[in-house]
């Protein structure tokens, strides 16, 4: 992995809730970005909570804090390069995610993410996902939850 992370909407709340895990992977990193699709997604979030007002406020104290990236021109070859090989394998997965991942592949980051759709699979482009994992404990049962690593070859 080149050091350089995009962070995905659900690695990103995370970092917000301090999850050991999380926190400790990310600020290894050299740098961190958030793609402006996670912004709206955590914007989305914020409004549709029962806090809405802190919860804005804590989006836009991580937006200050990060570089945000966004899509241009060369986002849209990847998105549509990954969005047609996918539907060609049958694995069609949300536009949004898709969009970040575009991101991803264009600014040459890995992309940490939770998201199942991005775990342990190999991408038709050539790309390979990396799945990382950690466990969460939850009263009496165990939850896994996987920290995915989408990175250029």
């Amino acid at each position: 992995m080149n050091g350089n992370y995009l962070l995905d909407t659900n690695i990103a709340i995370a970092r917000t809730n301090r999850e050991a895990a999380v926190e400790q992977r990310v600020n290894a990193s050299a740098a961190v970005f958030l793609a402006c699709i996670t912004v709206g997604e955590l914007f989305y979030g914020a409004q549709k909570s029962g806090r809405a007002a802190e919860n804005v406020r804590r989006v836009q104290a991580i937006v200050a804090a990060n570089t945000v990236l966004v899509c241009d021109s060369g986002t849209a070859y990847h998105y549509g390069i990954t969005r047609s090989a996918l539907r060609a394998k049958g694995r069609p997965i949300p536009d949004n995610d898709i969009w970040i991942a575009a991101l991803a592949v264009q600014h040459n980051l890995t992309l940490a993410t939770r998201d199942a759709h991005f775990t342990g699979r190999r991408r038709p482009d050539g790309r390979i996902l990396v799945a990382q994992h950690r466990r969460k404990h939850c009263e009496h049962r165990r939850n896994a939850h996987s920290l995915a690593a989408y990175r250029s070859p």
